[in-house]
């Protein structure tokens, strides 16, 4: 039996979300009507791992991420992917030091706690998978020397629709380095209101500190959430449960490309963020529900016939939970 009773006991565990709930209110300050991408966000950095934010231009993805950021202590960098965009501007490069007359590595943008990678399928494939490494292994390589990044380090890279000019497509490998995928919508007709609103009153998006965003949390403080996050308890039914539905997505006649063990285990690093932030010391098949969509979204691959019958990956994966048996 699972147990599902919140915990809310500890007061460390408390204080800890309730700063996390105030990075939540702080960011509201700056952006409105994106209530489930903040939570995404949040969960991404207790669950150490790196954000995609898909949506047609004009939904506020790098204001999302840039308000974000202003509400953490940690060092930002905001990279612009153009289709010029080389490697090296990326991870960084070797320079010729004319005062030593050698050469020296200069650290690129990715050396930082927070890399906003602003539209980055707008540049080629070649560029984009200069990340590959550094999301993955936490650390650059260049002329034979192994440099690691700062920690915390989280990529969120917003992108537009493939569908528009200009984009390409980001590979399989990169997309996989990524634990959440968060589709951000045209705002409801209250919350678009409100954001007229906020501009008829005279708000800046390019001036946060004007609109009130304040730092409210520190890097000690987002390790201690960490740590917190990654002792909630997991259950065996609920881990043969997040199997079954893996394997499920693996035999599902509409995906040519089912879910990988990397996705498993991210899945089940999300749904216990999750449990965390909601309270509770172990995880249950709700939060595990919860965090599906995101988390193996963009896993996963349609085959052509499902793509001609205009079958969405998020129907395919939410048939999958309602045919997967759920553990009582």
């Amino acid at each position: 039996m699972t147990d599902t009773t919140p915990v809310s006991t500890r007061p460390a565990d408390a204080h800890l979300r309730d700063a996390l709930n105030r990075v939540r209110l702080e960011v509201g300050k700056a952006v409105v009507g994106q209530d489930g991408a903040v939570t995404g966000l949040i969960i991404a950095l207790l669950a150490r791992g790196h954000v995609l934010l898909e949506g047609v231009p004009g939904v506020a993805k790098t204001l999302l991420v840039r308000t974000l950021s202003r509400t953490l202590d940690l060092e930002t960098r905001r990279l612009q992917f153009t289709p010029d965009l080389m490697p090296g501007d990326v991870t960084g490069s070797l320079a010729f030091d004319p005062r030593t007359g050698e050469f020296a590595f200069r650290e690129g943008p990715v050396f930082t706690n927070i890399l906003l990678a602003d539209e980055i399928n707008r540049t080629p494939p070649k560029t984009q998978s200069a990340l590959l490494e550094a999301m993955e292994e936490r650390q650059v390589s260049a002329d034979g020397v192994t440099r690691p990044l700062p920690d915390p380090f989280l990529v969120a890279a917003t992108q537009n629709p493939i569908e528009y000019e200009g984009t390409y497509s980001l590979p399989e490998a990169q997309l996989d380095r990524f634990l959440l995928k968060l589709v951000l919508d045209i705002p409801e007709r209250d919350a678009e209101f409100a954001i007229l609103r906020r501009h008829a009153d005279g708000f800046d998006p390019h001036d946060l500190g004007a609109a009130g965003v304040q730092s409210v949390l520190g890097a000690a403080e987002l390790e201690a959430a960490r740590a917190a996050a990654s002792a909630v308890r997991v259950a065996d039914d609920v881990l043969a449960y997040l199997v079954d539905l893996a394997r499920a997505s693996r035999l599902s006649p509409s995906l040519r490309l089912g879910v990988s063990p990397r996705a498993t285990t991210g899945l089940l690093a999300a749904a216990k963020a999750w449990a965390w932030l909601s309270g509770y010391d172990s995880v249950t098949p709700d939060h595990i529900q919860a965090m599906l969509l995101p988390v193996w979204r963009h896993r996963v691959q349609l085959r052509p016939e499902a793509e001609l019958e205009g079958v969405s990956v998020d129907a395919v994966l939410r048939a999958i939970m309602q045919q997967v048996q759920v553990p009582l």
